[in-house]
């Protein structure tokens, strides 16, 4: 049988852990089902799917992405200072809570709550892993040319 490679036009079946250098884990499905998907089609930021390139079945590798290639570094214009009168009065607002807002093409983002008092909520739209490098580990089950519609 041809192993292929992963490359553009391949669908990939792997499993993976995603963690952080402290060894925490953010997410795996090791121990379950593989998931698949099509180089290119979104799935995986650029950053870990250019990592799988000519990685074939039955290889397992840990990376470790800096955050320039994972999720970035976190970006001050991302802080917003909102008023304390937008949220609901009896909303019990913490450090650390994650709403979901609206934004501008009526799609939704996450924003963690850092900071409040009686007349501001400030609110980070960061990626919670931004700044963060990752540990990505993967293990590679099969590769097939994607099927093209």
């Amino acid at each position: 049988m041809n192993l292929v490679a992963v490359s553009e036009g391949t669908r990939v079946f792997l499993n993976f852990s995603v963690s952080l250098e402290d060894g925490s884990e953010v997410d795996t499905n090791f121990g379950g089902d593989s998931v698949n998907f099509v180089i290119g089609d979104g799935s995986l930021l650029p950053g870990f799917e250019r990592l799988l390139f000519g990685m074939s079945p039955g290889e397992r590798q840990m990376f470790v992405v800096p955050p320039e290639n994972a999720f970035g570094q976190p970006n001050d214009n991302n802080l917003q200072i909102l008023q304390r009168e937008d949220f609901d009065e009896d909303l019990s607002l913490e450090i650390g809570v994650v709403f979901s807002f609206a934004d501008a093409i009526g799609g939704e983002v996450p924003g963690m709550v850092i900071a409040f008092d009686d007349k501001e909520v400030t609110v980070d739209f960061n990626h919670p892993l931004s700044g963060r490098t990752i540990l990505f580990d993967v293990l590679i089950h099969r590769v097939e040319p994607a099927e093209l519609h």
